[in-house]
């Protein structure tokens, strides 16, 4: 015999479905929650599966994001085998039959009936120190876009209230500029303060610079304040906004700040950080971001099923004597992969100068600028070799992890 045990996962419960072997379906499909009480009643079946084929039946589930975490968690401690399948595949062994029918005691089937049908291959476990630094670059990621649209917004508050108050600091979203505007958001408040005032609380405010500089600052708030068009603000409602955002804004600095610790201590634990990072144009952010994206290079054979996983493997269309021409990448792999690679190659070609003090220019990375560079020259389209860039920088991080050796950045 042999056995399966098919699971189609929802939020916070799963349809069950075993098969005793091909087309022999056991007992009838039900529901488990997804809480100690209904996986240990899950485990009893499993059991009990084991027990009339003498078999330790394999355990087979589609990926859902996060809601088969439970599932996984308590099975592996338990030393079940695991198949966790692309949902692609599954969704095309469902599209197979010509009824168009929807449930999930019939998804939980086609998961057993694929078992017997494909090779699929069993989950691997990833490290808890892999997980936990993609858990923390994932979640730097999504605040990093929260971050960016509360600029946005903060920004179209301040150009109702103080608009030239944007060149009195070199950096408007420092801690000094982001408090000295909440201190003083109008230009009226600012010319009521005064200069000295002005100068005082700047001083205090950034107590790593001179009190000259905070002076030069006092006095560019007050040209600020003379020439901005709102010398009075009309509505309330701007200030108490403008206040709002300010607060949001220091709040998520800290965060991203914390995460950002946390993500280089974790990663420093992690050979391969460093490995990826001997690849011009590959900093730690980026570094991070890959190694944990990609997990245990053991995981691949073949740098071609790196390139899948990431998602920037031509698409291949061929129907009689048609062939596709314009094939664009697939995108079905990780998308905070393929960001960082395509993030990775545009620093790793960029210009930069080779010293201050000289005006001769190189590339960061030698070698995939000339690879840019052929792309170019045969007429590709800046995104298409920008794609072959990608493409390349991840067979050679394939080649250097599988090594466990640095990149060599030879012309």
């Amino acid at each position: 015999m042999n056995p399966v045990i098919g699971l189609d996962v929802a939020k916070g419960e799963s349809q069950v479905q075993a098969f005793l072997d091909k087309k022999k379906r056991y007992k009838i499909s039900f529901k488990v929650s997804h809480t100690l009480e209904g996986l240990d009643m899950l485990h009893q079946f499993l059991r009990e599966v084991e027990s009339v084929t003498g078999i330790k039946p394999p355990i087979v589930l589609e990926a859902t994001g996060h809601y088969h975490t439970p599932v996984v968690q308590y099975f592996e401690d338990r030393d079940y085998l695991l198949i966790i399948v692309n949902p692609l595949i599954s969704y095309r062994a469902k599209s197979s039959s010509l009824r168009k029918v929807k449930t999930d005691i019939i998804d939980a089937n086609h998961l057993c009936e694929l078992y017997y049908k494909e090779d699929l291959e069993p989950y691997k476990k990833r490290g808890i120190h892999l997980l936990n630094l993609r858990n923390l670059t994932r979640q730097h990621d999504n605040l990093t876009g929260i971050f960016v649209q509360t600029k946005l917004q903060f920004q179209a508050v301040l150009d109702q209230v103080f608009p030239e108050y944007r060149g009195v600091f070199g950096d408007l979203y420092s801690v000094v500029s982001l408090l000295t505007l909440l201190e003083y958001p109008t230009s009226n408040d600012v010319l009521v303060a005064g200069e000295q005032t002005l100068a005082a609380k700047i001083n205090e405010l950034c107590k790593s610079r001179s009190s000259k500089w905070a002076d030069t600052q006092a006095k560019k708030l007050i040209a600020a304040a003379a020439r901005n068009p709102f010398q009075d603000t009309l509505y309330q409602s701007h200030i108490i906004t403008l206040e709002m955002y300010i607060k949001m804004l220091l709040e998520y600095q800290k965060h991203l700040s914390k995460f950002e610790d946390e993500i280089d201590a974790l990663a420093k634990e992690i050979e391969e950080y460093k490995i990826i990072q001997s690849i011009p144009g590959i900093g730690e952010k980026i570094a991070a971001t890959i190694i944990s994206e990609i997990g245990e290079i053991d995981r691949f054979n073949h740098p071609k099923k790196l390139v899948a996983f990431a998602g920037i493997d031509p698409s291949i269309f061929e129907s009689g004597r048609f062939k596709g021409t314009v094939n664009r990448i697939t995108k079905r792999g990780s998308s905070r992969l393929r960001h960082a690679l395509f993030m990775a190659v545009k620093c790793a070609i960029r210009d930069c100068r080779k010293k201050k003090t000289t005006d001769e220019i190189i590339p960061r990375n030698k070698r995939l600028r000339e690879f840019y560079n052929k792309k170019r020259e045969e007429g590709k389209p800046y995104k298409v070799a920008v794609i072959a860039c990608a493409n390349k920088l991840l067979q050679w991080i394939y080649a250097i992890l599988k090594s466990n050796s640095p990149f060599q950045d030879i012309a």
